[in-house]
């Protein structure tokens, strides 16, 4: 009789190479500093080539998408339909941050023992306003996508479009193959990530700031289950059937604190999981730009952290306010390294009531926060596909029962 534990296989799954990784990193990172910090080109040079597949992947996957698609105004309403659904879950996502921090009170803690570092990189780029011709310069995602949604039209419009699909269906094709064994590399990359971070900054910066990133990362918690995890079952799906098939793309984006390291692999499992080719090409990235669930929790919660930990009182109106602001800045959160940080300095200085200088205590845990971030982020633009797949009726129940298993 065949024992149903296979060790070679054990080690040919990918989930459990980027744990086992993740694991090694952390203990590296903790008693040998100084060579951990040595491995970070390992996690940059991981996301680096991940990055390179992004724009040919949403080009091809849309283009093709839409040429494949008879209704274009279709193709119109489900672009909509999405910026609609970003909004409003983004907001919902700014009032609970808001609401957490002031339930948690996570700024109500001493000063004494909180590291300050240099934040001058970061404020010297803000402004109280945001640059949506900056904001598309930057975003290379977002280029990308109005390109390929303009290709898609043409191309649907001309006489040789069923020629032009099948080579666009097998350049696709041949592009996953590639990325597929790129992504023998994640290990790699996650464990250099994660050992870098350890290394430099080490467990003990995050003593003093222990509240703060507790409550982010529960907050997170509840957003997803709760929040994400409503819309999922008022639409007939399971949350946590999804979130065990994404696993491996959760593993990588904690080692590498980079969504888009998963954004290639997250799109060829959305496929899989039955949601058509030109929902997952045209929310999947628009999500990237204008879904950012855990930035905007971050963003909030972190300015009402510096709010209460200055003993700033905030009136109702200076909080409606707040939610107002973020909800314009948090849209310039990406396309932009350090962009957290950036969007979060052009808030404060909108507010004009919390000192900027107050990002000083917090720069020395971001990089423990980008995990919490990045992994919602992707978590939300996979739930944001699937129900706009579902609504539209272009998700394959069949290929979502076979291929999504708890």
């Amino acid at each position: 009789m065949k024992s149903p534990f296979n060790i070679k296989s054990l080690f040919s799954n990918l989930t459990f190479l980027v744990l086992i990784a993740l694991i090694m990193a952390i203990l590296l990172g903790y008693f040998y500093p100084s060579i951990a910090i040595r491995t970070e080109w390992m996690g940059k040079t991981f996301v680096s080539i991940i990055k390179i597949f992004i724009p040919p992947i949403i080009f091809l996957t849309i283009v093709s998408g839409i040429v494949g698609m008879s209704d274009l105004k279709k193709v119109g309403r489900i672009g909509l339909k999405s910026l609609i659904y970003f909004e409003v879950v983004t907001s919902f996502a700014l009032a609970i941050g808001i609401g957490m921090a002031l339930l948690i009170q996570p700024g109500k803690i001493q000063r004494t023992g909180v590291v300050m570092l240099d934040v001058s990189t970061y404020t010297k780029h803000a402004s109280s306003k945001l640059d949506w011709l900056q904001f598309f310069r930057t975003n290379l995602t977002l280029q990308v996508l109005i390109l390929a949604i303009i290709a898609g039209i043409i191309i649907s419009l001309t006489p040789r479009r069923a020629a032009l699909l099948s080579i666009f269906d097998y350049l696709t094709k041949v592009v996953f193959k590639a990325l597929h064994y790129v992504m023998y590399l994640a290990p790699l990359g996650a464990f250099g990530g994660m050992a870098f971070t350890i290394g430099k900054f080490g467990i003990r910066t995050l003593i003093p700031l222990a509240k703060l990133m507790m409550a982010i990362y529960c907050t997170m918690i509840v957003f997803i289950l709760l929040v994400l995890g409503l819309i999922m079952r008022y639409f007939g799906l399971s949350i946590f059937k999804y979130l065990k098939n994404i696993k491996e793309e959760i593993l990588i984006v904690l080692g590498t604190s980079s969504s888009e390291a998963a954004l290639p692999s997250l799109m060829l499992k959305l496929e899989k999981m039955g949601c058509s080719k030109p929902v997952v090409g045209l929310v999947v990235p628009t999500g990237y730009s204008f879904n950012l669930d855990g930035t905007s929790i971050y963003l909030s919660m972190a300015t009402i952290f510096l709010a209460q930990f200055y003993n700033i009182q905030l009136s109702t109106w200076e909080m409606l306010s707040l939610l107002g602001i973020l909800m314009i800045t948090s849209k310039g959160a990406a396309g932009v390294t350090g962009s957290g940080f950036i969007v979060l300095a052009s808030t404060l200085a909108a507010v004009q009531k919390i000192p900027v200088e107050g990002l000083a205590f917090l720069l020395a845990i971001d990089k423990f926060m980008s995990e919490a971030r990045a992994i919602t982020n992707i978590i939300g633009n996979g739930v944001a596909t699937l129900i706009i797949a579902k609504s539209e009726k272009e998700l394959d129940e069949g290929m979502l029962e076979k291929n999504v298993r708890i």
